[in-house]
């Protein structure tokens, strides 16, 4: 009897066992969509594809994000040459992963097949999980349409001969994997070598791929050479291998390569390595003075280096006990010692190199810190392949780019996340875990299959992911769970539910590897490691209250889950499965051992997340509480999260409360700007609102203040969270903690230490502002004060529609008799000087705009003379400068480029550009000027209709990180360590 047949029932789709007419895709209602995705600064068309199918359930955004990203566009044998169903999709990725398991020898019988094949269309569709993108990318695609390609020099590990063969062709396997580790040795030419490591990079960046190295093998400059003469050093060697990164770019798209970089402490050049990244901030900010583009995808991020990685250093416990004991002894130091030569040792004070650290993330968020000792002491695998323990190759050295896949160098992982949100029943208001246990199976079934069935970049990658098969099985949309369960996620309550449910995911994950191993037996590399692996498997079980015994070579007692609390909550359900749950780990891991050496991690889930319809990616707390619908027929409506009324609801708070709390949070107010009138969201926030209870305020806190409010969760409150899931993964954790713009270096001590003492395996930390690249704020400021960029795109062009409306039938306005008032903008495009003189009324408003040069007789003149009165005639017929701006904002003919002889301005595209940026100066706009004044009050130009403080940290909700590379959205976010865009779900990291 297969161990699996337990396991391999039907759950979801019980209906099809009676009606043999039906299949599971008749379960489901569907519908018909449009998907059209423009660039929202060019207005070029990236998709636009017609009558889509997909289930009725699906949102217009997640329509959007799955057909533009997932679908196949060519080479489709149907008559349209392109996916276009989600059914297709379903199909092609489910049949492969049930067809890999069949020949694997996982699924034995034909009703299995069917039963698996079943469950994980029905969960797909039902947005259930997700797996990672390159399995949407690639997998099924050669089964289901013949589509085969080119192999690329992809490898397979070959049971039956023992050996890597490379591929045939690029789609019979498939490139499932999202995140590498790659080792490097010491030496130019060769296997491993620094030469060898631009082509592998390469190789990854070009598929979309992301990869991790620990570059401490490297000599430091000045150390001796074998042949005479010294080593240029690490630095000379990451700056090749960054610029290679950014010539690449990853998926040939415009998005940066996604790279980790990680250096141990005792390095010669730590010193050079941890305050690189700030210098080169430094640098950035002086090429933005100069006029060069601030947006982190454009010239000046481009021009300086290490903005194609990640960076991160490997601390040991040794240091941080130092660090921890700096007011006994300040003087503590450290040896950083030469790879290969001794001669450049040298000693460096503890404090010198912590106040380092804490200083340059300050100023840009890296380098981020992992504590080595610590994803050690959870490394289930010491021995590696050749048996050696600990042996340098053999550790722990480093991570994928966004930091949750932490094992062997040269391996790689594929990932996928659970939706927990969807095992919520809102009837019973009960969580559902057979059903997650259930999907957890499935899973780490579908994930098996990717292995066996896989193909990878590289001979090492391809033999030692074989050998050793990890997983990397997560969750998404924690954070909704608990708002709507009614629990804060900085709270004790919020916290335990979250680890133990994870720590039910790795258990279960861990139960259902060793059945895999009772049937086809555990991973290659199993034995030699099995002691050192079971102790990490005693220690999980340990923490999630299965066993009582002490913890077992720890230098730290790990957060164990609270059965206490569990039962006070009526989470005894939850309590009981999981202890019952790692308690078969133990037991049958003794007799069949593992089939795969990891099963899981916690992913940032961005893309994913929203194909899944999850209002939170990961375990991320709330971004906000107002977010932008999608409309089928195009453009947005602002709705209020709609998990807060189904919490509110929870909560026992009447119809009629709700409305009013969720009205408060969209009230709107009027303000006047120019003489125009606009309504805009006042504020966002819940605190305040009618009928709400102060003892449910922290339910609803988000990851930053909303608008005036001054509630968020705290850094603190991220690090403990992040701290109770962790010793219930295989893996490690991608988070980001976020700190406000006054957090000061010793903010970043504080948290660093915490994070190390909690058991944290590595963490990063981001202050507002610290990046030159600025990000837009939105909030609505005291006393109806007001500005334009804080407006979304998609609200910007709502209000552009109704000042249109507004203006018809309004009469000209004439033009103001006798002597104006103005100011004149002095500029020089290359070797053209360019004088534009804005005049106001006796009203103080902009009436007539008038731009000379002086090549007088010229076309440009003429030209120019056509633009004045146009302009001028637009001012008349009341049509809002602002409007002005944004028509003329971003053109681009000759003469454009660096700007001379103004103050704020010192780079624009073209005159037209030039125009843009001085009307907004007029109307105390210096947003998208390269120097601003400390206030604005002191330009000579302007005066101000709109008031001079800028928006403190305290004062609004930080909303936009960066312009999206892939569709120009300002609405780009911090998710995990890495950044995802909110309009097209296009990710900075590697999944």
């Amino acid at each position: 009897m297969n161990s699996l047949d337990l396991i391999l029932t039907r759950y979801y789709t019980k209906e099809l066992e009676n009606t043999p007419e039906k299949d599971v895709y008749d379960l489901f209602q569907w519908k018909k969509v449009d998907v059209l995705l423009k660039d929202h600064k060019t207005g070029k068309v990236i998709t636009d594809m017609k009558n889509l199918e997909f289930p009725i359930h699906y949102s217009q955004n997640a329509c959007d994000i799955i057909a533009s990203k997932y679908f196949r566009k060519a080479g489709i044998p149907n008559e349209i040459g392109y996916e276009n169903s989600m059914r297709m999709v379903a199909n092609r990725m489910v049949s492969f992963w049930r067809d890999a398991l069949k020949d694997e020898g996982l699924l034995t019988t034909e009703e299995q097949e069917k039963i698996f094949y079943d469950e994980m269309v029905f969960a797909l569709l039902n947005q259930m999980y997700a797996p990672n993108s390159p399995q949407w990318f690639n997998t099924g695609l050669a089964q289901s349409y013949g589509i085969q390609g080119n192999p690329s020099g992809n490898f397979y590990y070959n049971p039956s001969s023992k050996s890597v063969i490379g591929c045939e062709d690029y789609y019979t396997r498939t490139q499932a994997s999202a995140c590498f580790i790659l080792s490097i040795e010491d030496k130019l030419l060769g296997k491993h070598s620094i030469s060898e490591q631009y082509v592998t990079e390469t190789k990854l960046f070009k598929g979309g791929s992301g990869c991790g190295t620990n570059y401490s093998t490297l000599r430091a400059e000045g150390e001796r050479l074998s042949g005479g003469g010294v080593s240029s050093g690490l630095m000379s060697f990451l700056r090749g291998f960054d610029r290679n990164a950014g010539a690449i770019k990853s998926g040939g798209t415009t998005r940066r390569a996604a790279k980790m970089v990680c250096l141990n402490i005792d390095h010669p050049e730590i010193v050079e390595f941890i305050s690189w990244k700030a210098k080169e901030e430094d640098k950035v900010r002086a090429l933005i003075k100069m006029g060069y583009d601030s947006d982190f995808n454009g010239e000046a991020y481009a021009t300086v280096s290490g903005q194609n990685s990640n960076n991160s250093i490997r601390i040991s416990n040794n240091f941080m006990k130092k660090v921890d004991t700096l007011d006994i002894n300040p003087n503590a130091e450290i040896e950083l010692k030469g790879r290969v030569d001794p001669s450049v040792n040298r000693m460096v004070k503890i404090k010198e190199l912590w106040d380092l650290i804490n200083e340059s993330a300050w100023k840009c968020a890296d380098p981020a810190p992992q504590f080595d000792d610590t994803f050690n002491s959870w490394h289930t695998c010491p021995c590696g392949e050749d048996g050696i323990y600990n042996a340098p190759y053999n550790k722990l050295n480093s991570t994928n780019p966004c930091g949750e896949y932490a094992f062997l160098d040269d391996t790689s992982c594929n990932l996928s996340s659970i939706n927990l949100l969807k095992f919520y029943d809102f009837r019973t208001k009960s969580f559902d875990y057979k059903g997650f246990m259930h999907v957890i199976s499935l899973n780490q079934l579908m994930l098996e299959a990717s292995i066996h069935w896989g193909q990878f970049p590289t001979e090492d990658i391809a033999r030692k992911t074989y050998m050793f098969r990890s997983t990397g099985l997560g969750v998404s949309n924690l954070a909704s769970l608990l708002m709507v369960i009614g629990y804060p996620y900085d709270s004790e309550e919020g916290r335990t539910i979250a680890s133990s449910l994870i720590g039910l995911l790795t258990g279960y994950s861990y139960y259902i590897s060793s059945l895999m191993a009772q049937n086809v037996g555990a991973f290659e590399k199993y034995d030699i490691n099995k002691p050192y692996m079971l102790k990490v498997i005693r220690n999980h079980a340990r923490v999630a209250g299965a066993l009582n015994t002490p913890f077992e070579d720890l230098s730290y007692t790990p957060i164990s889950i609270n059965h206490t609390l569990l039962n006070a909550i009526e989470f005894d359900e939850l309590s009981s499965i999981l202890k019952e749950s790692w308690a078969h780990v133990l037991e049958t891991s003794e007799s069949f051992g593992f089939r795969n050496a990891q099963v899981s991690v916690i992913a940032p889930t961005g893309t994913i997340s929203f194909a899944m319809d999850c209002g939170s990616t990961s375990i991320e707390p709330f971004f906000s509480h107002v977010i932008y619908k999608k409309l089928v027929g195009g453009g947005y409506m602002t709705i209020v999260n709609p998990v807060i009324e189904v919490s509110l609801k929870n909560l026992g708070y009447k119809e009629e409360e709700i409305k009013h709390i969720v009205d408060y949070v969209l009230r709107t107010e009027k303000t006047n700007v120019n003489g125009i009138e606009y309504e805009r969201l006042a504020d966002g926030k819940l605190e305040g609102a009618p009928y709400l209870k102060e003892e449910h305020y922290p339910i609803f806190d988000t990851a930053n203040k909303s608008g005036t409010g001054t509630r968020f969760i705290s850094p603190e409150g991220h690090v403990k969270m992040v701290a109770a899931i962790t010793p219930l993964i295989s893996g490690a954790i991608s988070k980001t903690v976020n700190l406000p713009k006054t957090s000061r270096i010793e903010d970043f001590k504080h948290i660093i230490l915490m994070s190390w003492k909690l058991g944290v395996k590595g963490i990063t930390l981001y202050r507002d502002s610290s990046k030159a690249s600025q990000p837009l704020n939105t909030s609505i400021f005291e006393e109806g004060s007001f500005r334009l960029e804080d407006l979304d795109y998609h609200s910007l062009l709502e209000k552009a529609k109704e000042y249109q409306k507004s203006l018809n039938n309004v009469t000209r306005r004439t033009k103001p008799e006798g002597i104006r008032y103005g100011t004149t903008h002095p500029a020089q495009i290359s070797d053209v000087k360019i004088y534009t003189t804005v005049n106001r009324n006796e009203k103080g408003e902009i009436c007539e705009i008038y731009i000379t040069t002086d090549r007088e007789g010229t076309i440009i003149t003429g030209l120019l003379n056509s633009l004045s009165k146009s302009i001028s005639v637009m001012l008349q017929h009341h049509v809002p400068p602002q409007d002005i701006s944004r028509m003329l904002r971003g053109q681009m003919y000759e003469p454009y480029g660096f700007v001379q002889r103004h103050p704020y301005i010192k780079n624009v595209t073209s005159i037209s550009d030039l125009i843009s940026k001085i009307i907004d100066i007029e109307l105390g706009d210096f947003s998208r000027c390269q120097v601003k004044p400390e206030k604005l009050s002191e330009s000579p130009y302007t005066t101000p209709l709109i008031t001079d403080e800028k928006p403190e940290s305290t004062k609004g909700e930080r909303v936009y990180g960066s312009v999206c590379p892939n569709c120009s959205s300002i609405r780009m976010i911090r998710n995990g360590t890495c950044m995802v865009c909110l309009d097209c779900g296009s990710t900075t990291g590697c999944s």
